[in-house]
């Protein structure tokens, strides 16, 4: 989903409520596609403001929101009515890829700290506070990048891949990833100096 669009939320008054999600949730069981549509509408804008404030990041949250509808309409055979309504099913299946993301995140941040330590010169001193504080500042900056962007980096610092190595692995469009790079590097550079700022106020 290369453009996120905020769906509008469909209302509907109280005494429908219950009669509309059972007949999205008939219309979802039977493949059909406006069905569908109607629910992304009715709960798009909820998904993706749940992923939102649990992972800070609006292209993560746009990632998660993709990956739920996609998640909702390839397992719709598994939802069942007397365990639960649509929306509630619908819920549960966004706080686990809320999961499922935070944890993709801690592996990504895991890998770019041994990468970091690893890259270090081995010293029998202690390190200088500057040396140690620059490490961090990379790790934090790689952090607030877009997924796209920052795993793309991480390939290319840490795994020393070229962007048609990185494209083969990933699956993505050599120029799409090209597209990521030069994007990525001056997030960075702009991410890197803000934050070195706020670190050495005044300086």
């Amino acid at each position: 989903m290369d453009t996120y669009a905020r769906p509008a939320t469909t209302v509907v008054p109280p005494v429908r409520e219950t009669r509309y999600e059972e007949d999205l949730a008939d219309g979802l069981l039977r493949a059909d596609e406006e069905t569908f549509a109607a629910i992304y509408r009715r709960w798009g804008s909820l998904v993706h403001t749940m992923a939102t404030r649990s992972l800070g990041d609006t292209h993560e949250a746009e990632d998660v929101t993709q990956q739920v509808f996609i998640g909702v309409w390839r397992g719709r055979h598994g939802f069942r009515p007397e365990r639960g309504t649509l929306g509630a099913w619908l819920v549960g299946i966004t706080r686990r890829k809320i999961v499922d993301a935070l944890a993709a995140r801690g592996r990504r941040l895991a890998l770019v700290e041994s990468a970091a330590r690893d890259a270090a010169p081995a010293r029998p001193d202690r390190q200088a506070p500057e040396e140690v504080l620059d490490r961090v500042l990379l790790v934090e900056a790689l952090s607030r990048l877009p997924q796209a962007q920052r795993e793309v980096l991480c390939m290319a610092f840490y795994e020393d891949l070229t962007q048609a190595q990185i494209a083969e692995r990933t699956g993505v469009p050599l120029g799409t990833v090209k597209s990521h790079t030069r994007r990525g590097l001056h997030r960075l550079r702009t991410v890197v100096v803000d934050l070195g700022g706020a670190h050495h106020p005044g300086g």
